[in-house]
């Protein structure tokens, strides 16, 4: 019986093939799959996806990224602390060049950022600082003056109550609990209102930056507090989600109720432009060009500033109808 072995050339494709695989792959876990092109990766872990805000922040960096030429590995932390911990480690062990994240919280950063500086990744953060005493952990920090946009609006404020007779009563819709946002922004506002004592804020607690939790919370508001006549809310989903509460409870928003948010997001201009808000505070979510920017920089060694604040406004009713029609987010 005659048996059909495999003649000398096959053998030798085959032998060639797994020769070239096993270098292959030898040659990617020596790179840290960066390969030698010279492309930059980026680890980027996002906050999540709780807002309109977010939304464009994610698709102004991805767009820069492929703009920019850099591979990004971006991961979404589903507004926990624990899983940006975790996607830091995977881009450490995954030997990034640049790691950026915008922090859940302040505080609880140190180890991780230790790790990756070990590791000798440069890391900026993005929106939102972080409380830590060592200022070697991170490169930079790009984001918004969260302290000034509290003050604005705060300010709008003082100015527009002016001649109130007697006390006005404000409840505010804060962001998540221990983040740099909801933190600074609270601590703003208070400060601008201190100047007219009429000025009072009777109750207080986060809606977490989402649509759903400002509705939420403001039917507990209105239940607990027959007369309100402010809301500030740290954020346009929350005053979105408060107009719904508002509205039921068979208010006039913007009208028996100030309401006065931060962001300036298109679905909030709109709002405002309906004078159903009455002044919101600009916090750009377009950071992706500059982020790039920085990553390029970091990654060759350049000197960068600790700190690069973005550039923002505030807008009236009639300022946001003349932006609504260019308005990119």
């Amino acid at each position: 019986m005659r048996t059909h072995l495999p003649s000398r050339k096959v053998i030798a494709v085959l032998t060639a093939a797994l020769l070239a695989t096993g270098m292959a792959a030898c040659g990617n876990s020596d790179t840290g799959d960066k390969g030698d092109d010279g492309t930059i990766t980026l680890g980027f872990s996002q906050v999540g996806a709780e807002s309109g805000w977010r939304t464009a922040n994610t698709t102004s960096i991805k767009e820069a990224a492929t703009g920019a030429g850099i591979d990004l590995k971006f991961d979404d932390a589903q507004q926990k602390q624990e899983n940006q911990i975790k996607a830091i480690r995977n881009f450490i062990q995954q030997k990034v060049d640049v790691i950026a994240f915008s922090p859940v919280v302040e505080s609880g950063w140190d180890t991780v950022l230790k790790e990756a500086k070990d590791a000798k990744i440069p890391v900026i953060l993005t929106d939102r600082s972080v409380d830590s005493a060592d200022k070697s952990l991170y490169k930079t920090f790009l984001g918004s003056d969260f302290v000034k946009e509290g003050r604005l609006a705060g300010e709008w404020l003082v100015e527009q109550k002016k001649a109130a007779p007697g006390p006005v009563n404000i409840v505010e819709l804060q962001g998540t609990t221990g983040s740099a946002p909801a933190n600074d922004r609270k601590k703003g506002f208070a400060e601008a209102i201190a100047a007219n004592p009429n000025l009072k804020i009777i109750a207080s607690q986060s809606g977490d930056f989402t649509r759903a939790g400002g509705k939420q919370v403001m039917e507990q508001f209105l239940k607990a507090n027959p007369k309100i006549d402010v809301l500030f809310a740290h954020n346009d989903d929350m005053g979105l989600g408060a107009l719904e509460a508002i509205t039921a409870a068979g208010k006039v928003p913007g009208k028996d109720i100030t309401i006065i948010t931060v962001d300036a997001v298109k679905d909030g201009m709109q709002a405002l432009a309906d004078g159903k808000f009455n002044f919101i505070a600009e916090c750009s979510p377009l950071l992706g060009p500059q982020l790039m920017d920085l990553v390029k920089k970091v990654h060759n060694g350049e000197e960068v500033p600790a700190r690069i604040e973005t550039q923002e406004t505030t807008f009236t009713q009639e300022q946001a109808k003349e932006a609504l029609p260019n308005r990119k987010y």
